[in-house]
Order: C-alpha cells, then sequence, then structure tokens
C-alpha cells in the first residue's frame, strides 16, 4: 500500500520556527517529525512513499532524498502554494495509483501501528479513519465512531471540523472522538476536484459519512497534534526521556 505523507502546510501556529524550517522538519526526540513517520510507515512495511510539499519544500527534499537511507522510496509533489487536504491529495492522485492509500498528516506524533492499516479492506467504502480520544486543546471531539462505523448521523454542530463556532456545556460528556490525521482512502474519493484546485477534506468525509461509507476505528495509545510551539516541546522532553528509560 502506498503512504502519503502530508507536509504542505505553512505552519502559521509554530511560527517563528517555521519561517525558516517547515514544519514537518522540526525536531522532536532527536529526529524530524517526518522522520518518525517514515521509519514507522517502512516499518509497517509501507515503502513507497509520497511527500507533498509547498513552504521551504525543498528544504524537505534536501533532508530526506529519495529515502533509501530509511529503506522507502519516496517522490515528491510539488505544489506551488499549499493546496489544503484534499486538494494536495487530488494533486497527487498520479503518484497514489489506482488502489486505496494511506493517508498521514506531516505535524502529529504518534505510536500507532500503521501495518494494522494493510488489512483494511474499503469495498464499497470511501474511507477508513483512525480516532483518538480528544486532546485538552480539543475536546469537542469530531465524528462519532460506533463499533467500526463512523457515525453517518453524527449530530453536525458538535463537530468542530463542521461547525467550528460551537460551544457545549461540558465538553468531558462529548461522545465524539478526534480524527487522528490517519486514514485509508479510495482515489474515487478525490476525483471530482480539479487538480491544482484548493479543496478541504472535511467536506468530503461529511458528503461519505452521510451515505454510511465510512469505517475506522479507535488508537488508544499516545497521539500528539504538534500544533504549537509548547506541543512541540513537550514531545521532545517526552520522547528524551522514554529515549532515556528504553
Amino acid at each position: 500500500m502506498i503512504a502519503m505523507i502530508l507536509a504542505a502546510g505553512r505552519g502559521e501556529r509554530m511560527r517563528p520556527l517555521t519561517d525558516s524550517t517547515p514544519k514537518p522538519l522540526l525536531k522532536a526526540g532527536g529526529k524530524p517529525l517526518i522522520v518518525w513517520h517514515i521509519e514507522n510507515l517502512v516499518r509497517a512495511g509501507m515503502v513507497d512513499i509520497v511527500i507533498n510539499h509547498a513552504h521551504l519544500g525543498s528544504q524537505i527534499e534536501d533532508a530526506l532524498g529519495d529515502g533509501k537511507r530509511y529503506g522507502a522510496r519516496i517522490e515528491y509533489s510539488r505544489e506551488l502554494e499549499a493546496l489544503e487536504t484534499a486538494g494536495g491529495i487530488a494533486y497527487a492522485l498520479h503518484l497514489l495509483g489506482d488502489s486505496p492509500f494511506v493517508v498521514v498528516n506531516g505535524d502529529i506524533h504518534c505510536d500507532y501501528d500503521f501495518s494494522r492499516l494493510n488489512a483494511v479492506k474499503l469495498g464499497s467504502d470511501a474511507a477508513h479513519l483512525v480516532l483518538v480520544d480528544n486532546p485538552p486543546h480539543h475536546p469537542r471531539g469530531d465524528f462519532s465512531l460506533i463499533g467500526d462505523r463512523i457515525s453517518p448521523s453524527f449530530p453536525a454542530p458538535q463537530s468542530t471540523i463542521l461547525n467550528p463556532e460551537f460551544s457545549i456545556q461540558n465538553p468531558q460528556s462529548c461522545p465524539f472522538l478526534t480524527f487522528s490525521g490517519i486514514g485509508v482512502y479510495s482515489p474515487a474519493m478525490f476525483a471530482g476536484i480539479e487538480i491544482g484546485s484548493r479543496a478541504a477534506l472535511a467536506p468530503l468525509l461529511r458528503e461519505q459519512i452521510a451515505l454510511g461509507r465510512v469505517g475506522g476505528e479507535k488508537h488508544p495509545g499516545e497521539w500528539t497534534d504538534v500544533g504549537t510551539p509548547e506541543r512541540l516541546f513537550q514531545l521532545d522532553k517526552q520522547l528524551i526521556q522514554e529515549s532515556h528509560h528504553a
């Protein structure tokens, strides 16, 4: 299975760190965030990896090369400007092939076992999403998971992806989980996007969830959305401590 790592974002919340370094190359635990993903994907047998980039993208190519040092085969999807998640995936479809593929956000860190996705058979589904417990900075969550299905009738107002203006009185009682940024997708899901246009992922997911065509699972382990310098610092501290205890 081919995997795509999303690495085209500007990383505005990470400034000034991202003024001179693309977000995926920021280091935690002694190595760039994107290298953790590459190593974990290769460990799971996913050696063909596509990486999209825009902001300071040449630095990413210079740092990773063709991937041989990691046991990977890396190809790059070069965007003149960031096309958002769905737009970036559609732009890279010619590199991703005709079969379902894995996509992972380049600005997260997790201990998820990507080999689990090798067993995912989409069938008539458009996607399979990995969800996690809601972190403190995102207490409302995104989607409901009922068994192994993303609920087709999740109350839209409670999804921060679909309606960020909504607030609830007791976030701890929220029945939603947070989308981890890891998923398996059918190429057909992106076929309607004009190549080179900007397009968000949420509307596509909303449409397919309403049709009952999105499966999912919950990852109970470690997961960090490295969205701010503070979270990067905490992750770095955590990984260094873990390496000392290994």
